[in-house]
């Protein structure tokens, strides 16, 4: 079994336990299958993005909760092929570089959409806020309905308590850095 499997399973088990949780009960929270979520526990199964964040949000913590490891002094950091976040059948690739800081309440991504990809994200938790860097090509999100389109060596910073969706302006696939604030976590 892959070693992101693992992980993740076992941080969902072990919050499940924290919070005495039953299956049925998380599954009702998170809008995720019961049998869905008992694979993830398992190990026999990795979540695409969209279903971690379902898992994240339902439970209201951070996304990287379930792939953080130990913290360090400092740190320098770059994709790892071996822990990455699928969507939208692998058109889009979010790789964890910084997991949640408690005291930071901030959690960091690098993420690659493919040519035309299109990926849509429920809303967050109330107050979340996102930080996007586009480092090549062409971003158009979709905030509430309202485009607005980044450009290479352009940022955009919003709310994400709304449904939103990213999407490659450029034809020629884009790469981001996107930083998640969680105000009173």
């Amino acid at each position: 079994m892959d070693s992101i499997n693992l992980k993740i399973g076992d941080k969902l088990k072990r919050l499940r336990a924290a919070r005495s949780l039953s299956l049925d009960e998380t599954a009702v929270l998170t809008g995720v299958s019961k049998p869905m979520l008992g694979q993830i526990e398992r190990g026999q199964s990795i979540p695409t993005v969209t279903t971690l964040w379902k898992i994240a949000t339902g439970l209201k913590m951070p996304l990287s909760f379930f792939l953080e490891g130990p913290q360090a002094e400092y740190t320098v950091a770059s994709p790892d092929r071996d822990h990455v976040i699928l969507g939208d059948g692998g058109k889009m690739r979010a790789y964890p570089l910084f997991t949640y800081d408690p005291v930071r309440s901030v959690e960091a991504f690098y993420i690659e959409f493919d040519p035309n990809c299109r990926h849509f994200s429920d809303k967050h938790n109330d107050g979340v806020e996102e930080h996007v860097f586009v480092l090549c090509g062409a971003l158009r999100i979709v905030l509430g309905g309202k485009a607005v389109d980044v450009g290479e060596k352009q940022a955009v910073r919003f709310r994400a308590d709304i449904p939103h969706s990213y999407e490659d302006l450029s034809g020629e696939g884009c790469a981001v850095y996107n930083m998640i604030f969680y105000p009173g976590y």
